[in-house]
C-alpha cells in the first residue's frame, strides 16, 4: 500500500466513526430539546413539585440550601459561580468526549459514551414526568436568583432557547460532572483525574450556591449514574448477574 493510500485509510477510519458519533449525540440533543418543549408550560406543576421536594428535604433534616447560599456574601463569588454554571458545563462535557474519542482506547470511549447517553435519556424522561422548579424561583424561602441579580443568566439570549428551567430533577450538571470524574479517574488518573474530581466538587457547590438545584436533584443524578454502570459496567468487568441472564 502506498503512503498516500495509507493516509486515506487512516482518515477514513477516523472520519466515519466520528460522523457516526456526531449523529448519535445529535439525536440525544434533539431528545433534550423535545423535553424542553414538552415542559415549557409546566410552571404550575413544576412549582407544586418543588414545594413537595422542599418539604421532603426538611423531613429528612437536610441543611437548608438557602442557608448554604447565604454563606457566600461576596457578589463577585456569586457571579463567578454563575459563570461556571453557564459557561463550563457543556464545553467541559464536549471536551471530555473529544478527549475520549481521539486520545483514549476506543473501548473506553464507547463505555463513557454509553453512560452519558443512557443517563441523559433517562434524565430527559424524568424531566418530562416530573418537571421541577429550581430553588431560585422561591424568594419566600430565602433564596436569591443569583443569575438575575448578578448575571450572567443561562436563560437569556441564545442559551435561553435551549435551557429548560424546569429540568431541575435530576441535575445533569451534577450527573455529567460525576460521570466525567468517574471515567477520567478510572481510565487516565494522574493530574487530569484530579482535575475531573475538582470539576465535580466545584459543580456540586455551584449548583447549590446559585440556587439552581435542590440536594435531591444531585442525589437522583448520582443514582442514575449508578444504574447506568449496572447496564454498562467498567471495561473488563462483567455485568451484574440479573442483567447477564436478561441478555
Amino acid at each position: 500500500m502506498s503512503r498516500g493510500s495509507a493516509v486515506v485509510v487512516r482518515v477514513r477510519d477516523v472520519c466515519w466513526p466520528f460522523t457516526f458519533e456526531l449523529c448519535l449525540l445529535g439525536l440525544v440533543y434533539l431528545l433534550y430539546r423535545t423535553g424542553r418543549l414538552v415542559t415549557i408550560e409546566a410552571d404550575r406543576i413544576a412549582h407544586a413539585n418543588a414545594r413537595a421536594v422542599h418539604a421532603f428535604e426538611r423531613l429528612l433534616l437536610l441543611p437548608d440550601e438557602a442557608a448554604i447560599q447565604g454563606l457566600v456574601a461576596s457578589s463577585e463569588l456569586l457571579r463567578a459561580a454563575n459563570v461556571y454554571y453557564v459557561a463550563v458545563h457543556f464545553p467541559v462535557t464536549v471536551a471530555f468526549l473529544l478527549w475520549g474519542f481521539f486520545f483514549r482506547p476506543r473501548v473506553e470511549y464507547r463505555w463513557a459514551r454509553n453512560l452519558i447517553i443512557s443517563m441523559t435519556a433517562v434524565a430527559v424522561c424524568l424531566h418530562i414526568a416530573f418537571p421541577l422548579a429550581p430553588p431560585r424561583m422561591f424568594p419566600q424561602w430565602g433564596f436569591v436568583d443569583t443569575m438575575s441579580v448578578y448575571g450572567p443568566s443561562a436563560y437569556d439570549g441564545a442559551s435561553g432557547a435551549v435551557a429548560n428551567q424546569y429540568a431541575a430533577m435530576p441535575s445533569l450538571h451534577v450527573g455529567w460532572a460525576l460521570l466525567i470524574a468517574l471515567v477520567v479517574t478510572r481510565t487516565a488518573g494522574g493530574w487530569i483525574g484530579r482535575l475531573a474530581i475538582l470539576h465535580a466538587v466545584v459543580t456540586l457547590v455551584v449548583v447549590t450556591v446559585t440556587a439552581n438545584h435542590w440536594y435531591l436533584d444531585g442525589v437522583v443524578a448520582g443514582a442514575l449514574l449508578w444504574l447506568a454502570l449496572l447496564v454498562f459496567p467498567l471495561p473488563g468487568v462483567a455485568r451484574v448477574p440479573w442483567l447477564q441472564r436478561a441478555t
